[in-house]
């Protein structure tokens, strides 16, 4: 009896923890939602005064009135948005590109090849993870001015390189790299050695293909890190010519008269790129999340 009594006991505590979870989740999802759906129906009001009396009210967060594209023509037609796009998407893309290629094999070295001085480098590896890059902002931009170019001359500011190739070595990449390869089985690299593949031979046609979920993880990460950053663009890009999309909007948004409608169709159309790099891979980012454990 007290067998049978208990079980209805257990099995409604356990219905209760998981519609407070349900309920919780859901909370969670609206209130990371709402800045979204108040940033695309703000930038879809083509009325300004409509816009900034809703601003006040839920009203903001229902798409009435005047609805159109208006706002995202302005921008395209009077901003450089499509040249600041451009510039993010080619800095972002080869830096994102290259530092997988870059980091992934400095992580597969420290996690299969014993030499002098792997656990002080790998100790320096963590220790750079805490450094915050406004640390090292002031420096790096001395030593980017006074590099050279192929032609000889000198300083890299206000270029492309200048905002790809400082940021292509990324410290905690290579620590999620190091943290996924160490736990690979070496059976099938230990089977091509004896068949006479080579350490770059097994890296790209064994490793690579098994590490996606991590892959997918650091691309995101750095993809969302470089294409929001302001800092490094303010103090490294003179101009519009290789503005990035951080950049052009602060210039676009210190404009007066400020055009509201305007401000969020450009927010509206830099945040697109990010939403759709995170919703293609974040099958293989949570894969990578629960099974790497990015633990804080």
């Amino acid at each position: 009896m007290t067998t049978t009594k208990s079980q209805p006991s257990q099995a409604r505590r356990e219905r209760f923890a998981r519609l407070g979870q349900y309920a919780l989740h859901t909370v969670l999802v609206i209130f990371f939602l709402f800045p979204l759906l108040f940033l695309f129906v703000s930038a879809l009001k083509g009325d300004e005064l409509q816009l900034l009396k809703d601003m006040g009210s839920l009203n903001a967060f229902v798409p009435y009135g005047d609805i159109s594209l208006k706002n995202f023509s302005h921008v395209i037609s009077g901003s450089n948005f499509k040249t600041a796009f451009f510039n993010s998407l080619l800095t972002v893309s080869l830096t994102v590109i290259l530092g997988v290629l870059i980091n992934s094999m400095l992580a597969y070295a420290l996690a299969r090849f014993k030499f002098k001085g792997r656990d002080f480098l790998l100790s320096v590896i963590v220790a750079l993870i805490i450094i915050p890059f406004e640390a090292i902002a002031v420096p790096l931009l001395l030593l980017v001015n006074e590099l050279p170019w192929v032609n000889g001359e000198i300083g890299w500011l206000d270029s492309y390189h200048v905002q790809i190739i400082p940021f292509i070595a990324h410290a905690f990449s290579i620590y999620l790299f190091y943290q996924f390869f160490i736990a690979l089985p070496k059976d099938l690299e230990e089977a091509a050695l004896m068949d006479g593949a080579n350490r770059l031979r097994i890296y790209w046609s064994i490793v690579m293909p098994l590490s996606k979920p991590v892959i997918a993880t650091v691309a995101v990460l750095q993809f969302l890190s470089r294409w929001g950053d302001l800092l490094w663009p303010v103090m490294a890009v003179r101009g519009d010519t290789f503005a990035t999309l951080p950049l052009a909007m602060q210039s676009f948004f210190g404009q007066y008269p400020r055009h509201w409608g305007d401000v969020m169709a450009f927010a509206a159309m830099a945040t697109l790129p990010t939403l759709m790099i995170f919703v293609i891979f974040q099958r293989w980012f949570v894969r990578s999340a629960v099974s790497s454990g990015i633990k804080g």
